[in-house]
C-alpha cells in the first residue's frame, strides 16, 4: 500500500517547553505510517502545527482524538507514551520533515514494537474516483470456513473516496475505523496505542474481499457481502447463570492485596456493576469511560461499580500497578481487584456461576435484592454510533429503574 494512503489523524501534543525547542518539524500534513510486515504498510495521518508558539502534532482515528503528552528526551530520541494504554512511541527527527522511529506495546511483551515513519507530504496526490459505494451494513466473516472464523457486521459511511465506520462483533467493535476508496480496492484502519488495525480489500458487486492485520502479530482474510438486514446475536442473551448453581458470588484480591468477598455488607441492599475488564483493552475503557458517568451520576443515590482488572503482567504486582495506574489517570472511584492473568479460561474459572466468560469486557447488573438482572457481553463503544447511543439510553434506564428513581431529561 502507498504511503500517501491515510487512515487517522494522529495529534501529539506535547506540554513540555523542551519539546518545542528541540523537536523542530516544518508544520503540515505528513504522510505516515506503521510498517507491519516487508509488504504491508498500516497509513497512519500526521499533522504538525503551531499553536502559541509550540509545536502540535495534534490524534484522531476519524471522530476519536488522541493526545500524547508528557514527552521525554533521551539523547536524540523523544518518546510519547500513549495516555490510556501500556504503550509509546520513539522516534528521531531529521531534516525538519521526517520522523523515524518504533511504536513499543509493552502488553505484547517488552520486545513488542513496530517501525513508524512519516514525512512532510507538501502536495497529497489526488485520488482515483471509486469505482462502488461502501454505504451501509456488510455481512462480514473474517478467517472463513475455518474453526477460527468471526462474524461480524462492518457498519461504513462513505463520502466520496473517503470511508469510515467499525465492525462489530459478539465481544466488542473495532471503535474508530477511517480510510480511503480508489477504484475498487479501500482499506480502513485505526491506531489508538493498544491495537493497530488495517483492513484492505477490493469491492465487487456489492461484494468484499481482503486481509486484515492486527499490528504485526496476526493477519488473517475476510469476505463480506452488503446485507441491511443482518444482525448478530443480542448480547445480553450471550453469557448467562447457570440454572444449576447458587447465587452470584466471588472471592478475589483487592489492588492491595487483601480479599475482597461479594456480596457483603458494604453493597447489600445497592445497585452493583460488576465490571470484567482489562486495561489493555480499548473497549473496556470505552464501557469504563461510560461507567465513569454513571457513576457519578448514580452512585449517591445506590450505584456501586466494581471493576476486575485481568492483565498482560504476569505478577499480582504489576497486574494491581496496571489497574492503581488506570484508577489514578481517570480519577475513578469504583471498588477494583484484581482477577489475574489476561485470559478469559481463568475469568471463566472464577465465575464459575456463568456459562462461560467469553469477552473482556463483561458486565453483570444485580439489583437491591442481590439477583442478576442482566449480564452484557462485549462493548459496542462510541465508534457504533447509533448502537452505542441506544445501549446508554437502555442501561441508563436500567439503572434507574433499579434503584428505584424516575428518569431525567
Amino acid at each position: 500500500m502507498k504511503n500517501h494512503f491515510v487512515s487517522l489523524l494522529v495529534t501529539i501534543l506535547t506540554a513540555t517547553s523542551f519539546y518545542a525547542q528541540k523537536i523542530s518539524l516544518t508544520p503540515g500534513t505528513y504522510s505516515a505510517y506503521l510498517q507491519l510486515n516487508e509488504t504491508t504498510q498500516l497509513p497512519v495521518h500526521l499533522t504538525v502545527e503551531k499553536k502559541q508558539k509550540r509545536l502540535l502534532l495534534v490524534v484522531h482515528n476519524a471522530e476519536e482524538r488522541i493526545e500524547l503528552t508528557n514527552g521525554i528526551r533521551k539523547g536524540d530520541t523523544t518518546i510519547l507514551p500513549f495516555p490510556n494504554f501500556d504503550s509509546e512511541l520513539r522516534f528521531i527527527t531529521d531534516k525538519k520533515k521526517e520522523i523515524r522511529g518504533f511504536w513499543f506495546n509493552y502488553n505484547k511483551g517488552t520486545n513488542y514494537k513496530v517501525p513508524f515513519f512519516a514525512n512532510l507530504n507538501q502536495k497529497p496526490p489526488k485520488k482515483a474516483s471509486p469505482s462502488g459505494d461502501l454505504n451501509g451494513k456488510w455481512e462480514t466473516h473474517f478467517s472463513p470456513k475455518t474453526a477460527d472464523e468471526e462474524s461480524a457486521l462492518g457498519i461504513i459511511a462513505q463520502k466520496e473516496n473517503h470511508i469510515t465506520g467499525t465492525f462489530r462483533t459478539e465481544t466488542g467493535d473495532y471503535r474508530f475505523l477511517e480510510g480511503f476508496i480508489e477504484g475498487s480496492k479501500f482499506y480502513l484502519s485505526a491506531f489508538d496505542g493498544s491495537h493497530a488495525f488495517l483492513i484492505n480489500g477490493t469491492l465487487k458487486d456489492q461484494k468484499a474481499q481482503g486481509n486484515f492485520y492486527s499490528g504485526k502479530h496476526y493477519s488473517t482474510n475476510f469476505v463480506a457481502s452488503y446485507n441491511p438486514n443482518y444482525e448478530l446475536r443480542n448480547p445480553d442473551s450471550i453469557t448467562v447463570i447457570k440454572t444449576t448453581d447458587k447465587a452470584f458470588g466471588f472471592e478475589l484480591k483487592k489492588v492491595d492485596g487483601s480479599t475482597y468477598v461479594f456480596p457483603n455488607n458494604e453493597t447489600r441492599g445497592k445497585v452493583v456493576i460488576v465490571q470484567i475488564m482489562g486495561t489493555w483493552c480499548p473497549n473496556c475503557m470505552d464501557e469504563t469511560n461510560y461507567y465513569k458517568e454513571l457513576y457519578d451520576k448514580y452512585h449517591s443515590k445506590g450505584l456501586e461499580i466494581i471493576s476486575i482488572g485481568y492483565e498482560a503482567a504476569d505478577s499480582f504486582e504489576e497486574q494491581a500497578k496496571k489497574i492503581l495506574t488506570l484508577k489514578q489517570r481517570k480519577s475513578l472511584e469504583f471498588i477494583f481487584l484484581v482477577g489475574g492473568k489476561a485470559s478469559k479460561g481463568i475469568a471463566s474459572n472464577q465465575f464459575k456461576m456463568l456459562n462461560e466468560v467469553i469477552s473482556f469486557p463483561t458486565s453483570i447488573y444485580i439489583g437491591r435484592d442481590g439477583e442478576v438482572k442482566r449480564i452484557h457481553t462485549g462493548f459496542n463503544g462510541p465508534g457504533t454510533g447509533d448502537v452505542y447511543i441506544e445501549y446508554v439510553e437502555k442501561t441508563n434506564a436500567l439503572i434507574e429503574s433499579l434503584l428505584g428513581i424516575s428518569g431525567s431529561k
